[in-house]
């Protein structure tokens, strides 16, 4: 079982959460004071060792069942955690089939995104927790040797966490010769039945996958916090894509600091101040895209996180002509071009509508070009439409629709055929008349010179 169910309290929450929606509005409430609570999840063990690296949840690795009970989690309290409960441990005596619940003490570490696993159900988000024996290091031997265990947390929301555990050890040779060890695991276990540790280490980063756009700035979260018996030893932000990777940043305690990289920046004060191991990105290029590794090291463990970074940038759609005139025996050739887009995949249709139509029209007789790749790594395409006379009606609209994963909604961008300019019964109406009434001046102008010859002589003779 790798789910992710809440089990302190979370129905009790829930109800509490919608009461306090349905009522009025009320003042600003003071800053919330802090409660400690108990966070149980329900995880996988995956029975193979493991050197800090997250695991691919979907593994084919033999897994058991298992609970993850952290204890004592101090989280911001707004007055809705006064029903939540203690976790009580299941009164049975464990045997090799039972869940594996694993009991951990963070007195000294303070978990990371504490709030969210808490509230994760009430917020129908998901956790997937593993966990898995850590051997990087066991020091001494038999069943009190120091055992180690890595806890890998992923919400659905994309913040993941990695916490170091330490697990039970004895004080003494009676202790170890007294020690009841658990069926499943084979080292001590407390008197309920189940195992006790510590968060020793803890890595977290708010986002699994970042998308962004070319020429933004983007900050890859990394964060960690050390217990006071463990030590910060260094820091590497790796990028691999397409089968390559290479190194982006290196930092080791006692050095004399990173290299100045172009593009790429890390806050060593921040980092060994706080434990911010953020990678600041700066004009994102195509060239920018992949899979971020941030790895952070102790002397004895290492834990990393992983952020896939993503490049969209939307397409610019533009319909030549925009407008074209209705004339027989002509074939009209209109073309969509897309130009700036990136990732590659695209989809490009047309449709057709006139006044008669309720609907958009799907159109199959598109022509594509094949795709070309600028200098900055973005895509073009180009698609024609080619309208006969013999067929086509006007007026009506024509329309290039585009979609691509930079896209919120669709872009639609659209031409407009005219109707045929005709010669209408007015014109021909007024260019008779104009004609007769032309034809009846001349004759009338004609015929009086022909009736009036004498008056005509008599004006001569008089000149």
């Amino acid at each position: 079982m790798a789910g992710g169910l809440v089990l302190c309290g979370a129905l009790v929450l829930c109800g509490a959460l919608r009461v306090l929606q349905a009522g009025p509005a009320k003042a600003p409430a003071p800053a919330p004071q802090f409660h400690a609570v108990d966070i149980a999840l329900g995880c996988s063990y995956v029975m193979e060792d493991v050197r800090g690296l997250l695991h691919d949840f979907s593994g084919s690795s033999p897994r058991h069942p298992a609970t993850l009970v952290l204890r004592g989690i101090s989280v911001s309290d707004d007055g809705n955690l006064d029903d939540v409960t203690e976790y009580k441990v299941p009164q049975e005596n464990p045997d090799s089939s039972s869940p594996i619940i694993f009991e951990t003490s963070a007195q000294s570490v303070s978990i990371p995104h504490a709030e969210s696993l808490l509230h994760a159900e009430c917020d129908g988000e998901e956790v997937n927790c593993e966990i898995s024996p850590y051997s990087s290091q066991r020091v001494g031997e038999g069943p009190c040797r120091t055992s180690w265990f890595m806890a890998t947390l992923q919400l659905s929301s994309g913040i993941s966490v990695a916490l170091v555990l330490r697990g039970p050890t004895c004080g003494s040779r009676e202790e170890e010769r007294d020690a009841t060890l658990h069926p499943k695991l084979r080292i001590p276990m407390s008197k309920e039945g189940t195992v006790l540790t510590t968060v020793e280490f803890q890595s977290s980063s708010r986002n699994t996958s970042l998308r962004t756009h070319l020429g933004s700035s983007v900050t890859l979260d990394c964060r960690f916090a050390l217990a006071p018996s463990s030590s910060f030893s260094s820091l590497e932000w790796r990028r691999q894509h397409r089968g390559s990777g290479r190194s982006l940043f290196q930092y080791q305690v006692g050095s004399t600091g990173p290299a100045v990289q172009p593009k790429v920046h890390v806050d060593v004060a921040e980092l060994l101040g706080s434990g911010d191991a953020s990678l600041s990105l700066q004009g994102v290029s195509v060239g920018d895209e992949g899979m971020y590794i941030c790895l952070v090291s102790t002397p004895l463990h290492q834990a990393q996180h992983i952020i896939q970074l993503h490049v969209a940038e939307p397409p610019r759609v533009h319909v030549i002509p925009a407008e074209v005139s209705f004339e027989r025996g002509v074939t009209t050739t209109l073309t969509c071009s897309i130009s700036g887009y990136y990732p590659l995949d695209v989809s490009v249709s047309w449709t057709q509508k006139t006044p008669e139509d309720d609907v958009e029209i799907p159109l199959s007789n598109a022509h594509f070009s094949s795709h070309r790749q600028s200098r900055d790594g973005t895509y073009s395409i180009t698609s024609s439409l080619s309208i006969s006379s013999a067929t086509a009606q006007a007026p009506a609209t024509y329309s290039c629709h585009v979609s691509h994963v930079a896209l919120a909604e669709p872009i639609s961008v659209s031409a407009h055929l005219k109707a045929p300019e005709q010669m209408g019964s007015e014109g021909l109406v007024g260019g008779f008349i104009a004609t007769v009434i032309f034809v009846v001046v001349l004759f009338n102008v004609l015929r009086r010179r022909a009736a009036n010859p004498k008056s005509e002589q008599l004006l001569r003779a008089s000149e």
